[in-house]
């Protein structure tokens, strides 16, 4: 409790009296902004409530108030708020304390939800775009530049393409963007957090972005997984689509909407109308995708994540799929965005974020 309450302390302090990060000092609200990873010798757990070591490290804050469009129905999330990073690092690893005001904890994706008549309802709330934002999950991102002209000056805007007149690259699109880069070679690291997903496992979904921009070679463009051995999640549906395939047992309210790999046990209906089975089946990765963990936990309208990952990765194609902090005086760009229980809407800065190592 002691260690919660100095790091929201820590926190109000840093904002009420400016001290963040732009060169070390000012408050960051420019586009040049900078986080400086302080080295520390203190065991880092994974359990969102900061050491004494985080102390040491200064708070970033990052307003997130752009969104790539606005949905079709009656979208009733969150159209901005406030990011505070910290970072630290050892000899083999880097780590992330980030936090950001989010009033509601979304997890009830696409969930199962028993009828009147005893059949079974998967709901959803797709726009025009053909995405949710209403029964989804929240989400974090963070994009590393790996090799990718342009991000040090635009950030992640330089791998979104919007469509125009529901066209993308000359082809018919009804997504509003898409993710690649601009050359063959060029590619960029993406962290992604799913609330739902991946934070159950301690995992964040490891992927990159390249210059695919064709659906028929990708479905997902220029967003790829990073290699993997196995595991990964799956839509919860039996083989006519008319029910779920698995649930947990024993039922728990905590898992209410993902079945665990530890509790996973074919679906039998002993259910209640009004009764809600998860719509998604989690298995963790293993392999490169599974390179970065994280605790992340929800309390009093924010999300809190604590991260880590090895300064440098040695898994397949690691060196084009993954950033490598491998020359401490060297800066890395990077930019983050958070999603408020949506598919693909979400909330992001313009232009890019400096990290350095003191």
């Amino acid at each position: 409790m002691m260690n919660r309450i100095r790091t929201t302390l820590l926190f109000t302090v840093m904002i009420l009296t400016g001290i963040a990060f732009t060169s070390g000092s000012a408050l960051a609200k420019s586009k040049k902004m900078s986080l400086v990873s302080v080295k520390t010798t203190t065991p880092i757990v994974l359990d969102t409530v900061a050491e004494k070591a985080w102390d040491k490290a200064g708070v970033l804050e990052v307003k997130l108030g752009e969104m790539p469009y606005k949905p079709s129905n009656g979208y009733a999330g969150m159209t901005e708020t406030t990011l505070r990073i910290q970072s630290l690092y050892d000899k083999e690893n880097i780590y992330f304390l980030i936090r950001w005001d989010d009033p509601t904890q979304s997890l009830a994706r696409f969930p199962w939800v028993k009828q009147g008549d005893g059949s079974w309802k998967q709901l959803s709330n797709k726009d025009d775009t053909g995405h949710d934002n209403t029964y989804y999950e929240d989400k974090m991102a963070m994009f590393w530049e790996v090799n990718a002209r342009g991000f040090a000056k635009k950030g992640c805007d330089i791998a979104c393409h919007m469509a125009e007149n529901g066209m993308n690259n000359g082809m018919k699109d009804t997504a509003p963007g898409r993710k690649y880069t601009n050359k063959a070679g060029e590619t960029i690291d993406m962290w992604h957090w799913k609330g739902v997903r991946t934070n159950p496992l301690g995992i964040f979904d490891d992927q990159y972005v390249d210059n695919v921009a064709d659906p028929k070679v990708n479905t997902n463009w220029g967003r790829h997984g990073d290699a993997k051995l196995g595991g990964g999640y799956k839509n919860n549906v039996n083989a006519d689509k008319s029910g779920p395939m698995y649930m947990n047992s024993p039922y728990s309210e905590d898992n209410k909407y993902f079945v665990l790999p530890w509790l996973k046990a074919p679906f039998v209906d002993t259910f209640k109308p009004g009764d809600v089975v998860p719509g998604i089946v989690l298995d963790a990765f293993t392999g490169s995708r599974a390179d970065i963990k994280v605790k992340g936990a929800w309390q009093d309208g924010h999300w809190t994540l604590e991260v880590k990952r090895k300064l440098v990765t040695k898994g397949e194609k690691s060196d084009t799929q993954d950033v490598q902090f491998k020359d401490l005086k060297k800066k890395y760009n990077f930019g983050v965005s958070v999603f408020d229980n949506s598919q693909i809407d979400h909330l992001y800065h313009n232009g890019p974020i400096q990290l350095t190592f003191k």
